[in-house]
């Protein structure tokens, strides 16, 4: 009994212990996705140093954290003005930010990689931080199509190399896809998993492989959309109402291409043919090729499958 119980306390030691691991936070990338982790990282009272080598993104990411929080205060703390103030610059001094990821790599925890979905650019990236973090720190990068192994295979740090993938707008999305590659150990995907939960997030795990769970059912139904519509089986506006209506989605599949941008939507799709160009689910769409070729890459470009004002 004595030893059982022993074994019970050092599990639960060691379970608290990596929940107390992940403290410091290096959030790569200033753009929407690295803005909204690092926000939500600063409000759960992880101290978090954005970084992105364009000094004018950081500041206004850090602008747009500010402002985000501030909706928030609006909604949660309508009848204290003052808690809601004291509340925004509670989590703003949680934030900082660097343009020099090396140097700050260096007292970080976990660095999360929010930046261009390039392999090779990512790739770099990781290696050139490998060789300065310490030999606890977690890399993970927020991918939403690359393989993990692929980029972790820059480092040399397989077994703490993980996947944090977030959905956009990271504040308001609950769901988290952690993952775990063939190299990465169960500590540090445990870690991973107790660090979104820490974040107020929903984790579900997922296991190295194309989209993971959510792209990999949601980019092929969109491109089954594209290819209805290039039949004339449908118009856009007509399969977009079907499954709002019908199947319960917020928006339609057209809708949620132009949201999501058709460039990035292309750019995943070619990246899964290459890998297996006998998959019909992967074949490439003309239309969607044409329209990126033409500049129209949805609401981001003012035009996409439909035209925004």
């Amino acid at each position: 009994m004595a030893f059982a119980t022993h074994r019970i306390v050092r599990t639960l030691t060691s379970s608290a212990s990596r929940s107390a691991a992940i403290k410091r936070v290096t959030v790569i990338g200033g753009g929407l996705m690295g803005a909204g982790i690092a926000q939500v990282a600063a409000t759960t009272g992880h101290t978090v140093v954005l970084v992105d080598m364009d000094e004018d993104i950081l500041k206004k990411s850090i602008k747009g954290i500010e402002s985000s929080l501030k909706r928030v205060v609006k909604k949660k703390f309508a009848d204290k003005p003052e808690a809601g103030e004291e509340f925004v610059q509670k989590v703003m001094n949680n934030v900082s930010m660097a343009t020099d990821a090396a140097s700050v790599v260096k007292s970080s925890d976990l660095v999360v990689e929010a930046i261009v979905e390039n392999l090779k650019v990512k790739q770099g990236l990781f290696s050139a931080l490998d060789k300065v973090a310490p030999e606890h720190t977690i890399f993970a990068s927020n991918t939403s199509s690359l393989p993990i192994a692929d980029i972790a295979s820059s480092t040399s740090r397989l077994d703490r190399f993980g996947g944090l993938h977030f959905f956009n707008p990271v504040p308001m999305m609950k769901l988290v896809e952690v993952i775990k590659a063939p190299g990465t150990s169960q500590q540090t995907f445990d870690s991973l998993m107790d660090f979104t939960k820490a974040l107020g997030k929903h984790p579900v795990s997922c296991k190295d492989t194309p989209g993971f769970i959510v792209n990999r059912l949601l980019v092929p139904y969109m491109l089954e959309a594209v290819r209805l519509y290039e039949r004339g089986h449908g118009s856009k506006e007509d399969i977009d109402v079907a499954m709002k209506l019908g199947a319960g989605y917020p928006m339609g599949p057209f809708e949620l291409l132009d949201y999501v941008g058709l460039d990035t939507s292309k750019f995943i799709i070619d990246g899964w043919y290459e890998k297996d160009p006998d998959n019909p689910l992967f074949a490439p769409s003309p239309i969607l090729n044409k329209l990126v070729a033409e500049g129209k890459l949805g609401k981001k470009s003012g035009e996409g499958f439909y035209k925004y004002k």
